[in-house]
């Protein structure tokens, strides 16, 4: 006795009706219900991170930043530097403290050009006769040689003078925050002198200073430039 199959379909081998030509039943779930969207078939409005339509106050899981140009990334608005290292903390790179103020810099430099000043003075008060105009050109002259002397071997220490210790700065490199290198601190100390002696006194002490001013966004003088370094807070 013959049985038929009565949905029509043949059975194939060993008897048993073929399931791989026919569509999926209803409320399979192979199907796409309603309201479905997103990138890769997420539902729209999920909270899915392939939700082409993400909620607001979305972000990347924890432990992720955000990607490079975006906020808080390399030169995006919550970097304070806009720096290429893209530093999330206050310094020029990860793991340097924020830059010095311009009041403890400024002040740092007159206590030890007045100091290197006073000690020329005293030095050459035997032998200049300060009531003549030759007399305050020598200690100049002397007092810039022994400023940059001074300079180059404090900072060559540690990267402290002893104004930068009082106002609690120093003198960084700017590739990874150490100690000036030897090379480094001469050239600093030279670059701020040298011109002053050669040619134009005070006024290259104002252009090299207002430089830093507008200089972005490390506040580098010229003599910082010269020899790559930076001004951080030692606080």
């Amino acid at each position: 006795m013959s049985t038929s199959d009565p949905s029509g379909t043949e059975p194939e081998e060993g008897g048993r009706p073929s399931f791989d030509k026919q569509p999926p039943p209803s409320g399979s779930p192979y199907d796409t219900p309603p309201g479905y969207g997103g990138q890769y078939g997420a539902p729209a409005g999920s909270g899915s991170p392939h939700d082409s339509n993400q909620p607001p106050g979305y972000g990347p899981p924890p432990g992720y930043g955000p990607p490079p140009g975006g906020p808080g990334g390399p030169g995006g608005p919550g970097d304070p530097y806009g720096s290429p290292y893209g530093s999330p903390g206050p310094g020029p790179v990860p793991g340097m403290p924020a830059l010095g103020g311009w009041g403890a810099r400024i002040l740092a430099r007159l206590v030890d050009y007045v100091m290197v000043q006073v000690i020329a003075v005293v030095v050459l008060l035997p032998f200049l006769h300060f009531n003549k105009q030759s007399g305050w050109i020598g200690s100049f002259w002397f007092s810039c040689a022994l400023y940059l002397v001074y300079e180059g071997l404090m900072l060559s220490r540690d990267g402290q003078t002893l104004g930068k210790k009082l106002m609690k700065i120093r003198v960084a490199m700017l590739a990874d925050g150490t100690a000036p290198t030897a090379a480094a601190a001469w050239t600093r100390a030279a670059t701020f002198i040298v011109p002053a002696l050669i040619c134009c006194g005070g006024l290259w002490w104002a252009v090299d200073g207002l430089f830093g001013v507008f200089d972005k966004p490390y506040r580098q003088c010229i003599h910082d430039k010269a020899a790559k370094t930076v001004v951080v807070s030692t606080t």
